[in-house]
């Protein structure tokens, strides 16, 4: 007799992984979750909304790109979900939105209950960190269309922010300072060049490098750092006019993202220093500098620009909160480009 079963999907196994993740998943509950004993939704109580004048939805979604492929190789899974929680909702603060809630989808060649967990749990335990709750998820086996160990995860997230709070290139102006924070390593762009140098320079993920402190598979899954609440604070205490998350297109490609057509970012590459595992990947994949530029952070996860008396205190403030973070360069009269001189 034909079942599913026989097709590859195990019903069961999908079962026991939601069993699996329940316990991870309550440790991002926000007191606004409203369950839905149906399960077929995600279900969030609005009403606090009501004392904004103006509240703004915001609404983000992304996937962490090829680095799942680093995590399947290296067998390490409990920290990806970590990664889309930075990619998501990461995005949603720059406006200065308060990241809310965030739902989930994995598609997977087999579902392995055990796995699928550790990748959930990292997903609400990033959503943790960023002061949000997991309400729902999905996950999809595809015998056929993937491999056995292979999958792949998206997200998407929501928050709110009041109009007129609302962060942005309007509020920049001429003598604004630019601040760095800093990136916990690559987070979760430029895994395709990556692999590329791994692949050509024949290293192992299992490399104990002599510039690298640990073997090269837990510094390439290092979790992309969240700053949503770090971002939060920042705003409600000081003056702070827009912010840029360091993705693809590497720190002048995002600062400029958050300028207006009539101002520059001008940055010092001497205010920080680039990471190891940066110059691990130039030297043996003979990366040079534009490339490295357009492609990675090196180093700077977030940036924000502020008004010019509030940043020495927004540099304390940050590192109280154990995020460095310091002077990365100057807002001056220009055409919305970020450059470094």
């Amino acid at each position: 007799m034909t079942t599913y079963e026989a097709a590859g999907v195990d019903i069961a196994a999908g079962e026991r992984a939601v069993e699996l993740m329940k316990a991870k998943v309550a440790r991002s509950r926000r007191p606004e979750v409203v369950d839905d004993a149906s399960g077929f939704a995600g279900l969030f109580d609005a009403s606090f909304m009501l004392r904004y004048q103006r509240p703004l939805l915001a609404t983000s979604t992304d996937g962490v790109g090829t680095k799942v492929m680093i995590a399947q190789q290296y067998g390490k899974h409990d920290t990806i979900g970590v990664d889309l929680v930075g990619m998501v909702l990461d995005d949603l603060v720059v406006c200065g939105a308060e990241p809310l809630f965030m739902t989930d989808y994995i598609a997977c060649g087999k579902v392995v209950p055990e796995r699928i967990a550790e990748i959930v749990g990292g997903v609400a335990e990033g959503c943790r960190l960023a002061g949000a709750a997991l309400v729902g998820g999905e996950t999809a086996e595809h015998p056929g269309a993937m491999g056995a160990d292979e999958y792949d995860l998206a997200g998407a997230g929501t928050g709110v922010v009041e109009a007129s709070a609302m962060l942005g290139p309007d509020r920049v102006k001429a003598g604004d300072v630019v601040l760095g924070m800093a990136s916990s390593g690559i987070h979760s762009n430029g895994y395709s060049l990556v692999r590329h140098v791994l692949k050509n320079a024949g290293l192992s993920l299992d490399a104990d490098l002599p510039e690298l402190s640990r073997p090269l598979g837990e510094e390439l899954l290092e979790p992309t750092r969240i700053y949503s609440l770090d971002c939060l604070e920042l705003a409600r205490t000081l003056e702070v006019h827009a912010y840029a998350h360091i993705t693809g297109g590497g720190v002048e490609g995002n600062i400029a993202r958050s300028l207006p057509p009539g101002l520059d970012a001008v940055l010092s590459r001497d205010s920080w220093t680039v990471p190891a595992v940066f110059q691990v990947l130039a030297g043996h994949g003979s990366i040079e500098r534009p490339a490295l530029d357009r492609t990675f952070n090196l180093g700077v996860g977030m940036a924000a620009i502020v008004a010019p008396e509030a940043a020495d205190p927004a540099v304390r403030l940050l590192e109280s909160r154990g995020l460095p973070a310091w002077v990365l360069g100057e807002v001056v009269p220009g055409s919305g480009q970020a450059r470094y001189v």
